[in-house]
C-alpha cells in the first residue's frame, strides 16, 4: 500500500512539474484564443462599447473647454450626443435614397452592366447570351416571379438589419453620454486604485496623451476624410456624374478605411459611370480621377498634416484591418486604425513595451520620438 501511494505521489509530483514547464507560448496563445472567440461572439456587445470609448477619447477635450467655462458636463454631453444624432440621420437620410432607388432597379442596372460589358468582351457576351437562354427555359411567369422576389429579398434584407443597427447606435450613444457627463470619474478612479505617487502621475500623464493624440488623430482624419468628400463631389460633377453629393459622401465614409476603402470607392464610382453613360471609356476615366484624388490624399495631404508619432506601420495597418474587418465587418475596419493608434501610444509608455510602440510606428518614427524626448528634457 505504502509502495503504491508513493508511486502515486511521484506521478502528481511529476505531473505538476510537467505542468510548470509548459511553455509561456502556450498560455499566451489559449488566452489570444479565448479573447479573439469572445470578442466574436460577443460582438454586439463590444462594438458599441468600443465605439463609445473612441468618441469619448475624441469629444473630452471639448467637454473639458466648456467645463473650464462653467458649462455643466451633463449640459455639454447632451449637446455633442444629439450633433452626432442629428448628423447621423443626416447622412443615413441623404444615402437612402438613391440607395433605395439603385434596390429597386437592381435588375435594370445589371442588364445595363451586363451589356456594357457585351460590348467590351465579345466573349463575355456570349457567356451572358448562354445564361439568358438557360434562364428563359421556364415560364416567362415564373422568371417575372424570379425578379420580384429578388428585389424583395434584398429589401427584406435590409429591413431586417434597421432594428439592430439603430440598437447599437442608441446603445452607443447613451453611453457615449454617461462616459462623459461622468467627467474625470475614471481617471480619479485610476488615480486611487495605484499605491505609488509616481505612478499615479505616470499613469495621467499617459492618459492625457493617449487622449490628446487620438484625439488630434481622428479629427485631423475626419477633416481630411470631408475635403476628399469635397474634391470626389466636385470631380463628379464636372465630369457629369449623376448625384455627386452622395458619391462625395461615399468618398468620406468609406476614406475612413484604409486601402480597402479607396478600392471600394473607386469601384462604385466605376460602376455608376458604367451605367450612366453610353461610352463605355468613361468607367476608367471616373474612376482614374477618384484613384488620383485619393492619391493625393494618401501621399500628400494625410502624411502632411498627421504628425510622424501618430503615423502606423502600413503593413500593421494592412493586417489590422484585415482581421478587424473578419472580426467585426465594416465597423472592425473603422475601428482597426483608432485601436492601433491607441495601442502605440500605451505601449509607449509602460516600461518594457517600448519595442512594440516602435514597431508599430512608421519607419524612423522611433528617431524623432527618441529625438523629441531628449529636447524636451533638456
Amino acid at each position: 500500500m505504502q509502495d503504491s501511494s508513493g508511486e502515486s505521489d511521484a506521478s502528481d509530483d511529476s505531473k505538476i512539474r510537467h505542468l510548470r514547464s509548459m511553455p509561456r507560448w502556450a498560455g499566451i496563445a489559449i488566452f489570444i484564443y479565448a479573447t479573439v472567440f469572445t470578442l466574436s461572439y460577443a460582438k454586439s456587445f463590444f462594438v458599441p462599447v468600443v465605439l463609445a470609448f473612441l468618441l469619448t477619447l475624441v469629444f473630452s477635450p471639448i467637454r473639458r473647454v466648456f467645463d473650464r467655462r462653467g458649462i455643466p458636463s451633463a449640459l455639454t454631453s447632451l449637446i455633442i450626443v444629439l450633433s452626432l444624432l442629428i448628423t447621423s440621420i443626416g447622412i443615413l437620410g441623404t444615402l437612402s435614397l438613391p440607395v433605395t432607388d439603385w434596390i429597386s432597379r437592381a435588375p435594370e442596372i445589371t442588364a445595363q452592366v451586363r451589356d456594357q460589358i457585351g460590348e467590351i468582351s465579345g466573349a463575355m457576351g456570349g457567356l451572358f447570351e448562354a445564361a439568358n437562354r438557360l434562364n428563359t427555359l421556364g415560364a416567362p411567369g415564373d422568371d417575372v416571379q424570379r425578379v420580384v422576389m429578388a428585389e424583395g429579398g434584398y429589401a427584406t434584407d435590409i429591413a431586417a438589419l434597421v432594428p439592430g443597427i439603430a440598437a447599437q447606435v442608441v446603445f452607443t450613444l447613451v453611453l457615449l453620454f454617461f462616459l462623459l457627463a461622468s467627467g474625470n470619474m475614471f481617471y480619479e478612479k485610476l488615480v486611487h486604485v495605484i499605491p505609488r505617487f509616481s505612478d499615479k502621475r505616470r499613469a495621467m500623464t499617459a492618459i492625457r496623451d493617449i487622449e490628446r493624440e487620438l484625439s488630434r488623430y481622428l479629427f485631423t482624419i475626419t477633416v481630411i476624410n470631408a475635403g476628399l468628400g469635397i474634391a470626389v463631389g466636385t470631380a463628379m460633377w464636372a465630369v457629369g456624374m449623376p448625384s455627386p453629393i452622395i458619391l462625395g459622401m461615399i468618398a468620406f465614409l468609406f476614406n475612413f478605411v484604409p486601402y480597402l476603402g479607396a478600392l471600394a470607392g473607386i469601384v462604385v464610382a466605376s460602376a455608376v459611370a458604367l451605367v450612366s453613360f453610353d461610352w463605355v471609356g468613361w468607367a476608367p476615366v471616373v474612376g482614374g480621377i477618384y484613384l488620383m484624388l485619393t492619391t493625393i490624399e494618401g501621399q500628400i495631404v494625410t502624411p502632411y498634416f498627421v504628425g510622424r508619432n501618430l503615423r502606423l506601420n502600413t503593413v500593421v495597418v494592412f493586417l489590422a484591418v484585415s482581421f478587424w474587418a473578419w472580426l467585426w465587418s465594416a465597423v472592425g475596419m473603422v475601428v482597426a486604425v483608432p485601436l492601433l493608434a491607441a495601442l502605440r501610444t500605451i505601449s509607449a509608455h509602460i516600461d518594457g513595451m517600448g519595442g512594440l510602440a516602435d514597431f508599430l510606428g512608421e519607419r524612423h518614427s522611433e528617431t524623432e520620438t527618441d529625438e523629441e524626448s531628449d529636447t524636451s528634457e533638456t
